[in-house]
């Protein structure tokens, strides 16, 4: 997301007072910092700088830090979010992390606290990124092994096949769970003939399940494998619940059983197997 080891912060506040404070607090430790008076103007920037963390107050005219964190989670996945609040409440911190933020700090925050989330937010973003960029690298692997074996059995044809000149259909590299199918690389399965679109988690929690079917996944595990970042089991069941949620529905919606997916009580969630 920076080059080498430097670290772009965009803060975010309508309060000059506290934007110049926590810039002040994290430009001591050597981080290129960027302040934005509200939401918009936030996502006006980021059109044009890429950041490892962004730093939001919650309540702001116009775009509020919440609205501004659902924007970023598509202008920028890579990009950690930390929410900043001065009305804080247990509700309001597991929705900021089941919306997908890194942290949620009460103002005023101290120092210490808001660089060791920061910092703790920039091993998170560039961890992301890494997993990213090596599961695509992956993809692009898999893709191309599929080329090449398409490419080879079209150079060998046995007697009776397509003429030269015919052109060659490459497949498209699929994965088979029961009765879904899956598409690495679009996020998408299907049942039948009937695709089913899912967002980059939803897909992920998918292929993570399949990979250790046959054991109950801890929904710790989940978050860390799948969002890149710990919690305790309590605060992961919180974050992961309404991601799996939202796949039993669309499961469900295209007739398949929703309950492929089984929530044991207490310890975690496991794929069933398939009938």
């Amino acid at each position: 997301m920076t080059n080498g080891d430097e670290a772009y912060i965009l803060v975010v506040d309508d309060e000059g007072a506290i934007r110049y404070s926590i810039s002040k607090t994290l430009q001591r430790v050597g981080y290129q910092v960027h302040t934005a008076a509200t939401g918009e103007e936030a996502l006006e920037m980021m059109q044009y700088q890429e950041y490892d963390v962004v730093l939001t107050d919650i309540r702001m005219p116009g775009l509020t830090g919440v609205e501004l964190l659902a924007e970023i989670k598509h202008l920028a996945p890579d990009s950690v979010v930390i929410l900043l609040t001065g009305y804080a409440s247990l509700e309001t911190a597991i929705e900021s992390l089941r919306l997908g933020a890194h942290d949620y700090l009460v103002k005023p925050s101290s120092s210490q606290n808001i660089r060791q989330s920061v910092s703790e937010g920039i091993a998170r973003a560039r961890n992301m990124k890494h997993r990213r960029l090596l599961l695509k690298t992956i993809r692009d692997n898999v893709e191309e092994l599929t080329g090449d074996r398409a490419k080879l059995s079209a150079a060998e044809p046995e007697a009776g096949a397509q003429s030269a000149g015919t052109p060659v259909v490459t497949p498209v590299t699929t994965m088979t769970i029961g009765p879904l199918t899956i598409f690495p690389g679009r996020y998408q399965i299907s049942v039948g003939d009937q695709p089913i679109d899912l967002t980059p988690t939803e897909f992920d929690l998918l292929l993570y399940l399949a990979a250790h079917r046959g054991r109950v996944v801890p929904c710790a595990e989940l978050v860390r494998e799948v969002r890149g970042y710990a919690l305790d089991e309590h605060e992961a069941r919180e974050v992961i619940r309404p991601h799996v949620s939202n796949l039993r529905r669309k499961l469900k919606s295209s007739g398949q059983n929703p309950n492929i997916i089984v929530n044991v009580r207490g310890i975690g969630y496991r794929l069933a197997e398939a009938s």
